[in-house]
């Protein structure tokens, strides 16, 4: 990559660009558990919620990547952040989902978080599952056959976990 990738908060202007993202990862119904057949608005509507942050990973104007941080729960769950991820395909394999992942675990501390949990990163996303065992996540359970993969039926799902302070 000859330039830097820079990652800061989402404006209403990205938006276009990160339904580019988003779409194409979304409508293969193979790593997220969100409808594959949503449209525009409902996607976008969905990730850039005002009880989200969300944020893109850019480098020379172009969107690479987008992720959202929000509470996991609330009350007695809030202090764990959840985040989701998508990188562009043709940005996979630059590291800018490792860059995603190194600034919401940052940005999480700076919001007050005391650890992440993914709910449902899909077994047969090995990519995602070990670049998050390589950030520190721990599968601590497995949801068995709880994914309807696109393509494969009924796969595990992973709930994923790291204390950060």
């Amino acid at each position: 990559m000859s330039s830097v990738v820079t990652i800061r908060s989402a404006t209403s202007q990205d938006q276009d660009r990160i339904w580019e993202i988003l779409e194409p990862v979304l409508s293969t119904g193979e790593t997220y558990a969100l409808p594959s057949n949503w449209n525009k608005e409902e996607a976008l509507a969905f990730w850039c919620d005002e009880n989200k942050e969300t944020f893109v990973a850019e480098c020379d104007e172009t969107i690479l990547g987008t992720y959202f941080m929000k509470p996991n729960g609330m009350g007695g769950l809030s202090h764990i952040a959840n985040c989701g991820y998508i990188t562009g395909y043709k940005a996979r394999g630059r590291g800018v989902a490792s860059q995603m992942c190194e600034h919401s675990q940052s940005k999480a501390l700076e919001l007050g978080y005391t650890a992440m949990q993914y709910n449902c990163v899909v077994s047969t996303n090995t990519g995602a599952v070990r670049l998050w065992q390589r950030w520190g996540f721990d599968i601590v359970g497995t949801l068995p056959k709880a994914f309807n993969h696109a393509t494969q039926g009924m796969v595990d799902a992973y709930i994923m976990y790291k204390k950060l302070s």
